[in-house]
């Protein structure tokens, strides 16, 4: 027999090297007249008298001889009617002898047997525990072996299992395998170990790789739903790949289903976020035309759509459209259009809005205050922001980082550094760390106010809490410094931003040439200007033009505003070094004079 064949290959031998090739599939060959072994007989007995007596005390004697080809012979023939549960317990018993090794043939007749007993948790677990030792690539031999050992019956629920298992481990391709192999050979499709995997697939796989297995199990038989192809088109909504996604919708209708609301509100959701409004709005009217009636999602999804395209008026049209048909807009849908009310600046309209919203008895959560009170601070109105921050603590919110740092920076960009410090007070004692918005916003603030000392401090604070300050943050505290006459610390400060991994820009470079000029410190400048060239730091007009402005003031150069109205502003390195040298000149001639 087969079986016997590859009794000596085990377990975890390497897959065959020879191709098997069968007719329809394979027959084994006349089983012979069954003769019962004498081992057979005394473990059939031992098994019977186990809580009587031990297996390892009653089989001592024996078990060295017992081999797979024994296990397998007790499973298919079972000449004394052991129970399916005493049968599982002594093949695991022997895989704990040291002395035994089962087959893949014994495994596999097990699983077969448990298949046939209903006992498919057990038979899952064990073809688990096969594929895991005999890992990626072994999906035809183990279909093989599952096929030769299959004696009389062969359950649907094994190759259901069998997927499962290289699924659950991720061998993605050896589970396809199993099917093709299936199906290939006429047996049952394993429509269970199919949806298994197509869910594995579209989760961590490439979508249309997804698709392509869908199609295949489609064409097998297997049952088509909506829900699929929602799932697969959602998925290439979010990569970007809206023309495949439309390819798969307009599918749905040849499998005899049609799209359901979900499937369309997918689709548009995917058009409005690649900025394709028109397709989005062309798939609404399709839509009421299919008699499928547009529902909250697809009129948010749109309005979103048309808000960020800064079309307030219609988005405000589809709204009213919305509330017309009975549909009552959720929080989601007014947290929409507020939002673009704020960010255009329409702050009254957005506060009608929320009027709106708690008449209808819906409630706001901390990000549509967040939201309000962003736009209320871009627009100065800070008594109607401490209003919503109060009306957030009655309703049992509390102002999070974000509502904080909009406070922050919107009195700081007023110039209420007074009210800004109050919030930066707020937040320590709420245990509420500032983040970069919120620093940035403060050094800002200190550095208008002149505080330039306290705007380092707040640098050190925001150094030591882990943050990186960007450029702008290091120019500001410079350019205070300089306008104060200390050139040194900013300086300093130069050397600090480089040392931590800034390059900095022209725009650094020039605020301390300007420390420099007006201190009449021409020669640092000059340093200064060479090391700007040395470091490919590009001067701008406004580098040349501080220079000869210091060069003015500081070296008598008396007839610079003539000979630089005449010039204009000068752009780059030569035309600098040929006015330098010109207003040079004219000093000492007026000086031989």
């Amino acid at each position: 027999m087969a079986t016997l064949k590859l009794q000596k290959r085990s377990l975890f031998s390497p897959p065959h090297k020879t191709l098997f090739h069968f007719s329809t599939w394979y027959s084994p060959p006349p089983t012979a007249p069954f003769h019962e072994d004498p081992i057979l007989s005394v473990i059939s007995n031992a098994i019977k008298n186990c809580e009587a007596k031990p297996l390892h005390i009653s089989l001592k004697k024996i078990l060295p001889s017992v081999n797979a080809h024994h296990v397998i012979s007790l499973i298919n023939h079972n000449p004394h009617s052991l129970s399916p549960q005493f049968l599982f317990s002594f093949f695991n018993f022997l895989s704990s002898c040291p002395f035994f090794r089962h087959t893949i043939q014994s495994y596999c007749t097990m699983v077969h047997f448990l298949a046939a007993h209903q006992m498919h948790s057990q038979a899952q677990s064990l073809l688990h525990f096969v594929v895991s030792r005999k890992g990626k690539g072994s999906a035809s031999s183990l279909f093989v072996s599952i096929i030769e050992t299959k004696g009389t019956h062969l359950s649907n629920s094994v190759f259901d299992a069998l997927m499962n298992a290289y699924t659950d481990l991720g061998f993605i391709s050896d589970a396809i395998q199993c099917f093709r192999l299936v199906r290939k050979h006429n047996f049952q499709i394993p429509f269970h170990g199919c949806k298994f995997l197509l869910d594995k697939i579209i989760k961590t796989s490439l979508p249309l790789v997804a698709w392509r297995f869908y199609l295949e199990i489609l064409d097998s038989g297997y049952p088509p739903n909506v829900y699929s192809f929602n799932i697969l088109i959602n998925r290439l909504c979010k990569e970007g790949k809206i023309k495949d996604a439309r390819m798969i919708f307009d599918t749905i209708g040849k499998w005899g289903m049609r799209p359901t609301v979900v499937s369309f509100n997918i689709l548009i959701n995917g058009y409005c976020k690649s900025g394709n409004l028109e397709e989005g709005f062309r798939l609404k009217i399709v839509m009421e035309e299919s008699r499928i009636l547009p529902d909250v999602f697809t009129y948010s999804v749109l309005i979103n759509g048309l808000c960020n395209h800064r079309r307030l008026d219609d988005a405000c049209r589809l709204f009213d459209e919305m509330c017309k048909r009975g549909l009552a807009p959720n929080d989601v849908t007014f947290t929409i259009l507020i939002n673009g009310q704020c960010k255009s600046g329409r702050i009254d309209l957005a506060m009608e809005l929320y009027q709106l919203m708690l008449k209808k008895g819906l409630k706001p959560d901390l990000v549509l205050y967040n939201t309000l009170i962003n736009g209320l601070c871009k627009v100065g109105d800070f008594r109607e922001a401490k209003k919503l921050v109060e009306e957030v603590n009655k309703r049992g919110m509390k102002p999070d980082k974000i509502t904080y740092t909009t406070l922050i920076d919107g009195y700081c960009k007023e110039g209420d550094l007074v009210s800004a410090l109050e919030i930066r007070k707020e937040m320590f004692v709420e245990g509420i760390a500032l983040d970069n918005v919120a620093f940035t916003a403060l050094i800002s603030g200190l550095c208008k106010e002149g505080k330039v000392i306290d705007a380092e401090r707040t640098l050190r604070e925001m150094l030591k809490a882990g943050l990186k300050p960007d450029d702008a943050i290091y120019t500001m505290i410079m350019d205070g410094f300089c306008k104060k006459g200390d050139v040194k610390t900013g300086f300093k400060l130069l050397k600090e931003m480089q040392s931590d991994g800034h390059v900095p820009g022209v725009v650094t470079y020039n605020v301390l040439m300007n420390g420099y000029c007006k201190q009449g410190q021409m020669k640092n400048a000059a340093v200064l200007l060479d090391a700007m060239l040395n470091l490919g730091v590009v001067p701008d007009d406004i580098t040349y033009n501080i220079l000869l402005e210091g060069h003015c003031k500081h070296g008598n150069l008396q007839d610079f505003h003539k000979i630089q109205s005449e010039k204009g502003l000068v752009a780059d390195y030569a035309s600098y070094k040929s006015l330098l040298n010109e207003l040079s000149g004219t000093s000492k001639h007026q000086q031989k004079r």
